[in-house]
């Protein structure tokens, strides 16, 4: 169920989450560990709260909490640059339409399914992603 799209705010947060993937390729983190790491830590159940000090953070103060939480495995699997940000802008778009929390959204659409679903979906309207990567998870 969709509720309002994300306000400016909402959709800034959505960007600095964005970012905060794009960095995961920079600093060289296996891909497919990240996002798995991230979308089940607390740093990121954090960002899923009406209000923390961390959603005021930058993504690099993020990516260092994140980092003192869990390893995350260095490694060549890297997704694209593009697959990255979109991924992390979607998941956090996605938690502010349904509601639903990060572990929730990952458990529907992982890592694997975020990278092979890019090609075709990063050109939709946010929502209409969400829908399509909700009704791949009901199949």
């Amino acid at each position: 169920m969709m509720n309002n799209p994300p306000g400016r705010f909402e959709r800034q947060l959505c960007d600095i989450q964005g970012r905060l993937f794009e960095r995961s390729l920079t600093i060289g983190l296996n891909s497919a560990d990240f996002i798995e790491k991230y979308m089940n830590s607390v740093t990121c159940e954090d960002l899923d709260k009406p209000y923390d000090r961390l959603q005021w953070a930058g993504e690099e103060y993020i990516m260092e909490n994140l980092l003192d939480e869990v390893p995350v495995e260095r490694g060549m699997e890297r997704f694209g640059k593009e697959e990255l940000f979109w991924t992390g802008y979607v998941y956090r778009y996605w938690h502010y339409v349904t509601g639903e929390g990060s572990r929730e959204i990952y458990l529907q659409a992982g890592a694997q399914l975020m990278k092979d679903c890019y090609l075709g979906f990063h050109v939709l309207d946010v929502a209409m992603a969400i829908d399509n990567l909700k009704e791949i998870h009901r199949q």
